[in-house]
């Protein structure tokens, strides 16, 4: 199997800065873990909250330390240096080939999207709270077999809220996604692009807050060859 990912983000309208933060490790047992983090309002004071996390996030994942121990720890630590006061989401999304398994932790009320090329799109959705505040916070995790054809999609609010405080209503992303897999569009890069051009029009171009989308999907490989790669392109 091929293991692809995609990932887009745009910041909130007239804000100098995005206040999402994305980051990858590879894990020291072979495979990559993903961290979204979306930091408490906008702009430069959420940048500075979503590094803190993504930051200790990353550097427990890239030590060996298991997705669900990251996640704790990560709340722990912006609890502690922000007294309570602050929150955050926390999504870690991690491909195990050790384990040949995809792992997704949640601190979001936000759910993930997974489409299952026999099962159809499903949501992750079984309630959530965000990182920074609860003594008790811990995360929402889902383990699930690598298979070809599989699709997840993870996302900060601003996908989900876009159009609501425009008075369009909300974006109803579903039904881009199945539109999206019906026409059998699975490259992740393509997937994360349409979910957040289609957010910023309902939001009639003024994006209301910051949106990011992180898409990993399984393909088979079309060689067995034992090197592996990582390709990507930034847009400044």
């Amino acid at each position: 199997m091929e293991v692809q990912f995609g990932m887009a983000k745009t910041k909130k309208y007239a804000v100098s800065e995005s206040g999402d933060t994305f980051e990858m490790v590879e894990r020291p047992h072979g495979g990559l873990s993903f961290v979204l983090v979306d930091g408490q309002r906008s702009g430069k004071s959420a940048k500075a909250v979503s590094n803190l996390v993504a930051r200790k996030a990353i550097q427990l994942l890239g030590e060996g330390i298991r997705d669900g121990a990251a996640a704790r720890a990560a709340h722990d630590y912006l609890f502690t240096y922000r007294a309570g006061k602050v929150t955050a989401t926390l999504n870690i999304v991690s491909v195990d080939t050790e384990s040949k398994t995809i792992v997704i932790s949640r601190n979001n009320d936000s759910p993930v999207i997974v489409f299952h090329p026999q099962k159809g799109m499903s949501l992750l959705d079984e309630p959530s709270k965000s990182i920074g505040t609860g003594r008790r916070t811990k995360p929402s995790i889902t383990e699930m077999p690598l298979e070809p054809g599989l699709i997840v999609v993870t996302f900060t609010d601003g996908l989900r809220h876009a159009g609501k405080l425009s008075g369009k209503g909300e974006f109803d992303y579903l039904t881009l996604m199945q539109k999206i897999v019906e026409n059998s569009q699975t490259n992740p890069q393509t997937i994360a692009d349409k979910l957040v051009e289609g957010a910023i029009a309902q939001d009639s171009g003024r994006p209301r807050d910051d949106i990011s989308v992180l898409v990993i999907s399984t393909v088979a490989a079309e060689s067995d060859t034992p090197v592996r790669r990582i390709s990507g392109n930034l847009m400044i």
